[in-house]
């Protein structure tokens, strides 16, 4: 008797501890499965969020757009203030002076250039410059320059001859003359400078 009884407890213990068992197992299946739902939709949601952080590319302005703009600011303060210094005398040198190397800058081309100051007019911000008569009227030269293209830019002295290649000229109210952004310079046939492309761009 004694021996059903243990031999039908130890049945029931036994099927007790596979009743125990079962469980755990498929918690443990569960949990594996609900960690790789989650590390599945954490990759998901990551994708798309670098999706969505990729700006669009801009589409380009139509000529009806551009002119629209452009009436736009000349309405402006800032654009009433540039109208009339653009008809002022100084506005009527400066815009001869840009004319006179338009050409060079839209095909950009050698340049040559006589140094005539090392600093730029008072109040100026645009980082290190110098001043040069090109084609016979006076420009700033600006350099966008690392600390490590400066110290060749410093050895440069009043009346050197230097060449200067740009593909950007403009000019503000704020400024007496128009304002060359050099991208390549030599000096003695050495090249002194070369814009170092923008991080992130060009």
């Amino acid at each position: 008797m004694k021996n059903k009884e243990n031999s039908f407890n130890s049945s029931g213990l036994s099927s007790d501890r596979s009743a125990l068992v079962a469980p755990k197992t498929a918690k443990k299946v569960m949990y594996g499965f609900i960690l790789l739902l989650a590390v599945a939709s954490g990759l998901a949601f990551a994708n798309q969020k670098i999706q969505n952080t990729k700006m669009p590319k801009p589409k380009p302005l139509s000529a009806q757009q551009r002119d629209a703009e452009r009436k736009k600011w000349e309405a402006s303060p800032d654009g009433v203030k540039f109208k009339a210094w653009e008809t002022s005398p100084t506005g009527k040198r400066v815009s001869a002076s840009a004319a006179k190397i338009k050409e060079e800058i839209n095909a950009f081309i050698d340049m040559d250039a006589v140094v005539t100051g090392l600093s730029l007019p008072p109040g100026s911000r645009l980082g290190f410059g110098i001043m040069a008569r090109i084609n016979g009227a006076d420009y700033i030269v600006n350099f966008e320059a690392e600390r490590s293209q400066l110290a060749q830019l410093h050895n440069i002295k009043v009346n050197d001859k230097i060449m200067v290649r740009s593909r950007n000229l403009s000019y503000a109210p704020k400024y007496a003359y128009p304002i060359v952004s050099a991208e390549y310079a030599e000096w003695d046939g050495k090249e002194i400078f070369k814009r170092l492309p923008r991080k992130g761009g060009c």
